[in-house]
This record gives structure tokens, C-alpha cells and sequence, in this order.
């Protein structure tokens, strides 16, 4: 393409010329001008299409550069670059398609996605909490602070220079090696630069005599932008410091933005080398104040930083509440039960604030219900709580519960009738003691109740309401006078639903693989040709990301033996593994007379790596691909190991008999979740071998007691910190089998397998039958 610029000028040259000749014969005089027409008549029409073309031109040339005049001005304006410049092209611009290419032999680079959508986007967290603490404070106060405080903050880190020989279970201490107190905290913020920074927008740091409010704590933070470069506390004047620098006092407290810390990272060096100070919190304002030039302030975009100071022996319940409710901290404080008292002291405030609150958007609630359509009776009961549920057909319909004070009339297992225990109990006993408290407040001063006794009990739970209850109760009533009567009372009570939290679960975002450990005795091998078959359907044909491992458990007696009792065995799987090219099958045998869940898979663990996922099956289970996913999703390593709870069929000859068997696609509908069996885990290599590892310390420990013939329930329960996770799972199910409970058991464990086998027999309802039919053959 031509430039554009030599195109303007050659039509200007052009335009020139014609016009000098068209007005040359005028200035040359009248006698030549006849004899130069003569000549140029031939040339006139080139002459006048020359004019004319090299007009259009012009006019065009300068109509393309009014048009292309914003864009190179945007162009100079991104770039930067001065009229004149020639440093960027118009061609860059244009967006170029990049072909995706793949080298045939280059190995695959597995792209590497976070797990938690949160991450992913770059969100953080809104606060972390740092608790500057010592050596001999690590066990008595920073346990009081951790325990009142720890439930109220995402993230809660203790810093200390030394700490003892026993660190405080369930806290996270971090220990310098040097006890200076600006050493600790010079550490604290290169610790919190380099692992806290890219997670959380504010940094609370405190020490661990100093009472922190969770609550306001918590309130105050969330009203906060985390942009600005802010340094907010309870200014303290430096000593002889120049006029306007403050610093935050150290034991009420500080919080720190992100933005400010980012900002004092490359300065922290010069600050430890430069400024000399023995005060922690005094050494941290020097250095904000020469580096950053900011200065500690109490009150920020409208909320103000507001901290008491303890007297000493002060009685925390006389403590006046104007003083003590809108701090935010409270400091020096050298016991730890008085941080107990002030967190008690503290939630009461909270509490009938809470409650007077209630009753005030209650009466506005009833002022305004005159002006609805309904008036005053559409109030609904109690004022400001959802309306009950409304059934949209038959199958949708709330049942109410029967109760009374010792038993319940709708049993889990379909008995008539059971005791009430645990929770349960006490749910009830409070429920009692919460109807009578309201009565006497309501009929104070002129009647005094006692409940005699509980008639009549019902409850039912609604989901969008909470907990119903619907009372008869036998009263003892005293009036003033001390005449006393019995009446009989009923109340409807309702214990509402508290606040609704979403519990963070992790999605899975790839298949990832799960090892299948499938151990056989020598009396299941009638049973491995239905779990390869149903194996094969449900996850082989759909190609799962699976591997199987089948574990060959011989006991001491079949030593002599000439022939294998596995042969079948082993042919059917040399089947299924030419039928399945791509599946992994392994194949290991061990010599045992207590084959235990943990000695079987101490046999496994050590052929695989530390992050393999384990899934440990019975040969009466059916797994599907549900229960595959839920498996990935709910084993989390280090964190949390799953047991599913599956669907037990109960005995044909029981719950069918007198009735034909239908087809095997309707061969395991009657039956039950088996709550007392934990035949099938699943469960992180890593986990495993740590939990293994840390039951061996425990058994050294105890006279070398062996105890391996636990299950892995009891494995994780009592010898891992991890999350036990225990649900229904109904595409994992089980055919019906009477299992052979092994006596080396704990008691416990041994009972359970007893009457696991006893509950599979059949419901209730089956035994009768069964009962009832063999009463009528033998009468007759």
C-alpha cells in the first residue's frame, strides 16, 4: 500500500500544475493566447481530467485523514508517544490467533486448578488474629485467649521467641528462637509478610493478657475497606517524640492493614538496624512514623478503637455496662479465669441486648399489623418467626411426635416405644423447665406454678419455623394468699431455628483416582463372581478412574493344603484383566489369624504412595459411580476420612417368604441403612500411615499391648486429629450376609458385628410374620 502521505502530496503537485497552465496564456498576452489555444486544443481533455481527478483526490486524501485522526490520537494517548513517534505500528494492534500445537511425543503437563472456587478468584479472608505470648505464658493465658476467642476468628496464630517442651493441643504456636520482644515482633511481621499476607486484609495483633471481644471484634472489621494504608489502636504519645506522632498501645491492641504492611515490608530491615527501642509496640509506631510517616489513630471511616483498662481486684460482674460493652478489648489482665468471667459477663450483655431487641421489632411488627389487609389477625405466632410449613399434598404432610418425659413413641427401628437418651433427654427436660419459667413470669405475682408432672408430649420439627412443641402438663398453682390447686395447662412452645451457616464442602474438579482394596476369606469366594460382575457394569464399562486391589487372606490351617483355595479366584480375575486392557489390578497375599481391617491394610499402604486414595470394600458391596464421586469429595487428606454408611438387604428367606424372588435388578430394595457397620472406609494413604504410626507410640507406651486388631473406625476415632465423617449412602449396596465377627474384637466392636447380623435378619415386621406363620404350623 501506498503512504498516504506521498498521496497528498502528489495530488497537491498535481493541482498546481494544471492550474498554472490553464492561466499561463492570460499573463503571456492576446496575441499569443490564439496561437497556445491552437496548441493545446489536443491536450485540453487530458488537462481537464487531470484537474478534475487530482480535485477528487485532494478532497478524499483529506477526508481519510479527518477520519483516521482519533484513532492515531488514542493510539498516541495508550502508548505514550509523542507526535512524530514511529515507535508503535498500527499492525500491532490487531489480535493475532494462536494455534493450538502439541508435540506427538511431548509428555502431557497436567494443569493444576485451586480447589475452592474462593482461591481461585483471588477473594481473602477478612481477618487473621496475632497473639504475641512468652514462655510461661503459653500454657495458662494464651489457653484462656485461645479458648474465648478462637471461635469467633477464621485464623488465630500465637508468636513467641521460646516455648516449652508441651505445646496447648488445638492451638497454632509459632516460636522464634529469640525472646527479645522486638526481635518477636520484627519475626511476627515477617512471618505474617510472607505466609498471612496473601490470604487476609486485616492483621489484629495482641498480646496474651489482653481480653479481646470476638464479637465487636468481628462487627468492628467487617465495616472496614481493607484499601487504605490505616494504623488503627489507642494512641499513645513517644517519649520525647515530636508533636503528632502516635503509636499504638501494645497491650489494647492494633490492627494492621494489608495495604500498610505491603507497604512497610521493604523497610522492616532498616527499622531493626536503626531504631532502638524495648518496647515492642513503641518500636513498631518509630518505624510506621519514619518509613511511612503514619501515625496510630482511634477512629476510622466513622468507627472508633475503644479499650478498657482493667483496675486490678475488680469484681467483673460489678463492672458497669456503659464501660465495658463497647470495648473492644480489655487489657492487663493476669488470670485466666477473669477472662472466662469477662467473656461470660460479656455474652449476657449481648444476650439482653438481643432479647430487648426482639421485643422491640416485635411491637413494631404489631403496630404496623393494623395497616395490612389482615389486620391483627394475620399476626402470626410468635411475632417476626416464619409461618408454619404448608403441605402441597399428602406426602408433604408434618407428623407430631408422642412423648413423655422418659420415653418416645417414634423410634428409629420401628418399635413402639423407647427410651429417651442423650440429647434427646435433655432437649425435653428443658423444653419442661422453659414452659414452667414462662408461666411464672407471665402470672407474677398473683400465681406461682410447679409442674407435677408431664401428660401428655408432642413435637414435630418444621423446617422453616424450628422445633415444635405441644404440652400438657399436671400444675401445682400457689396464690398470693398461699392457697394451693392442681390445673391442668396446655402450652405450644416453639424453639426457633438459630442461624443458618452453609458448611464449606470441597467440589471435586477431577477424577481422581481411587484404589478399590477388595480383601477375600476363603469363605467368600462363592461370592466374587457377582462383585467382579457388578464391579465390571457399574465402573469398568463406563472407564471410572479406578484400580482394584484384591487381597488374599489365607489362615494358619491351609498351609497343608495341596490345592489353592483361591484357583477360581485367580482365574477370574486373569479374565477380567484380558476383557479390561487399561484397568490396574493387583493382586497380594497375606497369612494371618486376625485378619482386622488394620493389619490387612498395613499390607496394602506400603505398595503405594502417600497420596493414594483408598476405598476399602466387602465382597457383598455393589459400588456405583455416586458413590464413587462421594468418595473423592468427602475424603479430604489431612483433614477429614469418610465411612459410608450402605443399604444392608435383609434375608430373602424372611422378608420374601411365601412370595416368588423377582429379577436381580429388584433383588436389594427391602432393607436398611446398617448404622453399626464399617465394613467400607475410604481414605487417604497419608492418613493412614500416620494414624498407624501414632497408635504404635501408644501401644509402646502401654507395655506393648498390641492393637491391631481394631477397625479403622477405632483407628481414626482415638489415634487421629482428623474429621471422622460418617453418612447414609444409598448407591452403596450391600447383599444380604451373615459376616463372621471375629473374637480377637474389642467388646465393643465385637457386639456391634453381632448385632448388625441380627438387625439384617429382617424389620420388625418380618420377624412377626415369620413368627406368626411358624405359631400357626405348629398348632395345627
Amino acid at each position: 500500500m501506498l503512504d498516504l502521505s506521498i498521496v497528498s502530496r502528489l495530488s497537491y503537485w498535481c493541482a498546481f500544475i494544471v492550474l498554472y497552465f490553464m492561466f499561463l496564456p492570460y499573463r503571456m498576452g492576446p496575441r499569443l493566447y490564439p496561437f497556445l489555444l491552437g496548441l493545446l486544443r489536443p491536450a485540453l481533455p487530458l488537462i481537464l481530467g487531470l484537474s478534475i481527478g487530482c480535485s477528487l483526490s485532494l478532497l478524499r486524501v483529506s477526508w481519510i485523514q479527518e477520519e483516521e485522526n482519533p484513532c492515531m490520537d488514542s493510539l498516541i494517548g495508550i502508548h505514550g508517544l509523542q507526535h512524530g513517534q514511529q515507535d508503535a505500528p498500527i499492525h500491532d494492534l490487531k489480535p493475532r490467533i494462536i494455534p493450538y500445537s502439541r508435540k506427538p511425543h511431548a509428555p502431557h503437563k497436567k494443569v493444576l486448578r485451586t480447589r475452592y472456587i474462593q482461591s481461585e478468584l483471588g477473594f481473602r479472608e477478612r481477618l487473621s488474629v496475632v497473639v504475641l505470648s512468652s514462655r510461661s505464658t503459653l500454657n495458662s493465658l494464651a489457653v484462656a485467649v485461645n479458648r474465648t476467642l478462637s471461635p469467633h476468628v477464621s485464623r488465630l496464630v500465637f508468636f513467641t521467641g521460646a516455648r516449652g517442651p508441651k505445646i496447648p493441643s488445638g492451638m497454632e504456636v509459632v516460636s522464634h528462637g529469640d525472646e527479645r520482644p522486638v526481635w518477636v515482633i520484627y519475626h511476627t511481621l515477617r512471618y505474617i509478610e510472607m505466609h498471612l499476607l496473601n490470604t487476609y486484609d486485616w492483621f489484629y495483633v495482641s498480646q496474651d493478657d489482653t481480653f479481646t471481644n470476638g464479637f465487636h471484634l468481628q462487627e468492628f472489621v467487617s465495616h472496614l475497606s481493607p484499601g487504605p494504608v490505616v494504623y488503627i489502636g489507642q494512641p499513645m504519645e513517644f517519649i520525647g517524640g515530636q508533636e503528632g506522632w502516635r503509636y499504638c498501645h501494645g497491650a489494647s491492641g492494633y490492627l494492621l492493614s494489608r495495604a500498610l504492611l505491603l507497604s512497610l515490608g521493604p523497610h522492616l530491615d532498616f527499622c531493626r538496624s536503626d531504631i532502638l527501642s524495648s518496647r515492642p509496640d513503641e518500636w513498631l509506631g518509630r518505624c510506621l512514623q519514619d518509613t511511612l510517616g503514619i501515625a496510630c489513630v482511634a477512629e476510622f471511616q466513622g468507627l472508633r478503637f475503644v479499650s478498657y483498662d482493667l483496675p486490678r481486684n475488680t469484681d467483673v460482674e460489678n463492672i458497669d455496662e456503659t464501660l465495658l460493652g463497647p470495648a473492644l478489648s480489655v487489657h492487663l489482665v493476669k488470670d485466666g479465669m477473669v477472662m472466662y468471667k469477662l467473656q461470660r459477663k460479656l455474652s449476657q450483655i449481648r444476650l439482653h441486648r438481643t432479647y430487648s431487641r426482639i421485643q422491640r421489632l416485635q411491637s413494631e411488627i404489631r403496630n404496623l399489623s393494623s395497616f395490612t389487609p389482615d389486620g391483627d389477625s394475620g399476626l402470626l405466632w410468635p411475632i417476626g418467626v416464619n409461618p408454619p410449613f404448608s403441605p402441597t399434598s399428602r406426602f408433604d404432610l408434618l407428623t407430631w411426635e408422642y412423648f413423655t418425659e422418659m420415653h418416645t413413641f417414634s423410634c428409629p427401628d420401628g418399635a413402639p416405644k423407647c427410651p429417651l437418651q442423650g440429647v434427646w433427654l435433655l432437649d425435653v427436660q428443658q423444653v419442661l423447665e422453659e414452659a414452667v419459667n414462662q408461666l411464672n413470669q407471665r402470672y407474677h405475682p398473683w400465681l406461682q406454678f410447679r409442674k407435677r408432672r408431664l401428660l401428655n408430649g408432642y413435637r414435630r420439627f418444621d423446617p422453616t419455623r424450628g422445633m415444635e412443641y405441644m404440652l400438657d402438663l399436671l400444675l401445682e398453682a400457689t396464690t398470693e394468699k398461699g392457697h394451693a390447686g392442681l390445673i391442668t395447662k396446655r402450652l405450644s412452645l416453639l424453639r426457633p431455628l438459630g442461624l443458618v451457616e452453609i458448611l464449606p464442602m470441597p467440589y471435586v474438579t477431577e477424577a481422581t483416582r481411587v484404589q478399590l482394596v477388595l480383601p477375600l476369606m476363603p469363605s467368600d469366594t462363592g461370592h466374587v463372581a457377582g462383585f467382579l460382575d457388578a464391579f465390571a457394569t457399574n465402573l469398568l464399562d463406563p472407564q471410572e478412574n479406578v484400580a482394584l486391589t484384591v487381597l488374599l487372606v489365607y489362615d494358619m490351617g491351609s498351609s497343608g493344603q495341596e490345592k489353592d483355595v483361591y484357583e477360581e479366584v485367580r482365574a477370574m480375575l486373569m479374565e477380567l484383566e484380558k476383557r479390561y486392557t487399561f484397568l490396574r489390578l493387583e493382586l497380594s497375599s497375606v497369612r494371618t489369624e486376625l485378619p482386622s481391617q488394620v493389619r490387612l491394610m498395613e499390607v496394602v499402604s506400603k505398595k503405594h504412595s502417600m497420596d493414594t486414595l483408598f476405598f476399602l470394600m466387602s465382597v457383598w458391596s455393589e459400588v456405583t459411580t455416586e458413590a464413587l464421586n462421594r468418595c473423592r469429595m468427602n475424603a479430604i487428606g489431612a483433614w477429614q476420612v469418610f465411612s459410608p454408611v450402605h443399604y444392608q438387604e435383609y434375608s430373602p428367606d424372611i422378608s420374601r417368604h411365601g412370595f416368588s424372588i423377582p429379577q436381580y435388578a429388584e433383588f436389594l430394595r427391602d432393607g436398611h441403612f446398617d448404622r453399626l457397620s464399617s465394613s467400607e472406609f475410604c481414605f487417604y494413604n497419608s492418613d493412614f500411615m500416620r494414624a498407624r504410626s501414632r497408635m504404635a507410640a501408644v501401644v509402646q507406651e502401654e507395655e506393648d499391648e498390641d492393637n491391631g486388631d481394631i477397625e479403622l473406625l477405632e483407628l481414626f476415632l482415638r489415634h487421629s486429629e482428623l474429621h471422622v465423617f460418617r453418612a447414609l449412602e444409598p448407591a452403596l449396596v450391600q447383599r444380604f450376609s451373615l459376616k463372621k465377627c471375629n473374637t480377637h474384637l474389642s467388646g465393643e466392636g465385637y457386639h456391634r458385628c453381632v448385632l448388625s447380623n441380627l438387625e439384617a435378619l429382617g424389620s420388625r415386621v418380618h420377624l412377626a410374620m415369620a413368627l406368626f406363620e411358624q405359631d400357626q404350623t405348629n398348632s395345627t
